[in-house]
């Protein structure tokens, strides 16, 4: 019988505060691979902003004086252990990272750019994919009724990579299909199932989500932001019919709290290892890809039972509009 099996792991991280340098947390990330390795993990996978604190928190007047928090090239001198970790251990990782790049925009003018990124690494060293975050919440401008600012639409612009998969050797494995998102694209339904048409196997996804929504909004209680999470992964990876790692940055960072509660999630939509501390931490699980065989076979058979002719204002319209009244 063919072993269809990948052995995975979520590196949830505890904070990284403001004031640390990127070797402290990339020092950190190469004791939880060693450990990784110990277990006889093929794939780690990092959380959102894995190097810094979560700096979209903190506001800068000139947007250039976040640089300091971005990431120029990759590898780098300070992420090459990293790299070096994979090699010595033969583990693939996935790492969130702030990315400052000089590349055409969409009116073919080169300058700078900033990305919420991740890329997939193979147990080689080689960056497989490139991912940059396509959902961004928050705001752009300073809030003065905020007590903490969330402030990723003023640091990233809107990614311009699609959600794209790859088909790659990892583990034993001779090819899976793999995918990412990043955070708050775990919560639009449109991600996951962009992934899904390209029979996404394993999604991997980052995250640093605070313990308490500060939108004003209306009222979200607390144990509600944890469910609202995994809510979101779970019927994403049933719905799918796929596997997910989702990796938080968990703890008290900067005097905000983020909420962990890092997760491994099956086809069935079942959480199948979930971190129990706020604090670095390794979980582990092994994926069978067999049990994506049910879902997208059955129920979720795209090419049988989906109808893209009714679904069009999922890509033509943005905002919600209001139904006809009915004549009374």
């Amino acid at each position: 019988m063919t072993d269809h099996r990948l052995t995975v792991a979520a590196a949830q991280l505890g904070p990284i505060q403001k004031a640390e340098p990127r070797e402290v947390a990339v020092a950190r990330m190469v004791r939880l691979m060693e450990r990784a390795h110990h277990r006889g993990v093929e794939l780690v996978v990092f959380p959102e902003l894995a190097l810094t604190t979560f700096f979209p928190r903190h506001y800068c007047e000139q947007i250039a004086e976040a640089d300091p928090w971005f990431e120029s090239a990759m590898p780098s001198n300070a992420t090459a252990p990293l790299f070096e970790a994979a090699r010595r251990y033969g583990i693939g990782f996935h790492l969130g990272y702030a990315e400052l790049t000089t590349e055409p925009d969409e009116t073919g003018a080169v300058r700078p750019r900033r990305f919420n990124t991740a890329i997939l690494v193979s147990p080689a060293g080689e960056i497989l994919l490139k991912y940059r975050k396509v959902h961004l919440p928050g705001h752009a401008e300073f809030d003065p009724r905020r007590k903490v600012q969330h402030l990723e639409k003023r640091y990233f612009e809107v990614g311009n990579l699609g959600f794209p998969v790859i088909r790659a050797p990892m583990g034993a494995l001779p090819g899976v299909n793999m995918g990412m998102m990043i955070c708050n694209d775990r919560r639009w339904p449109e991600a996951w199932r962009v992934l899904g048409l390209q029979s996404v196997e394993l999604v991997m996804l980052g995250y640093n989500t605070p313990s308490i929504n500060q939108e004003a909004g209306g009222f979200e209680a607390h144990h509600l932001r944890v469910f609202h999470s995994h809510l979101s992964i779970q019927a994403g990876c049933y719905q799918n019919a796929c596997f997910a790692v989702a990796t938080a940055k968990a703890g008290t960072e900067d005097g905000c709290e983020l909420f962990g509660h890092s997760i491994i999630v099956n086809p069935q939509g079942e959480i199948i290892a979930q971190a129990g501390s706020w604090d670095d931490e390794l979980i582990t699980a092994d994926c069978d890809f067999g049990m994506c065989t049910l879902g997208r076979t059955t129920i979720f058979a795209f090419e049988k039972h989906r109808r893209p002719e009714a679904y069009q204002r999922i890509t033509s319209q943005v905002g919600a509009v209001a139904p006809p009244v009915w004549p009374a």
